[in-house]
């Protein structure tokens, strides 16, 4: 099993920067790819951003040059640092974990809101 838990989210006006933590706990060195997704009312779960153990990372067009991912493989935690943020960026940003056992994990959720 492996416990995810978010801090980093919270209330930002249009244009400034938030910064996203995810701590895995648990059986946490079973972890492969890590990355963060978004959800809207009445959306599905987008992915945001995600990271292999060696750095390699993925992004979704709408946040590219403005989003970055990261990972300290050490203590099994990936950030997101959101620049340039959007009123459209506001979402409940939820931390997500791949296994090398081919299970997935998901945080709790931490609400991000952009105000225009």
């Amino acid at each position: 099993q492996v416990l995810l838990v978010e801090s980093g989210g919270g209330l930002v006006q249009a244009g400034g920067s938030l910064r996203l933590s995810c701590a895995a706990s648990g059986s946490r060195f079973s972890i492969n790819d890590m990355g963060w997704y978004r959800q809207t009312p009445g959306k599905q779960r987008e992915l945001v951003a995600l990271i292999t153990p060696g750095g390699r990372t993925n992004y979704a067009d709408s946040v590219k040059g403005r989003f970055t991912i990261s990972r300290d493989n050490a203590k099994i935690t990936v950030y997101l640092q959101m620049n340039s943020l959007k009123p459209e960026d506001t979402a409940v940003y939820y931390c997500y974990a791949y296994t090398w056992t081919r299970q997935d994990y998901w945080g709790q959720g931490t609400q991000v809101t952009v105000s225009s």
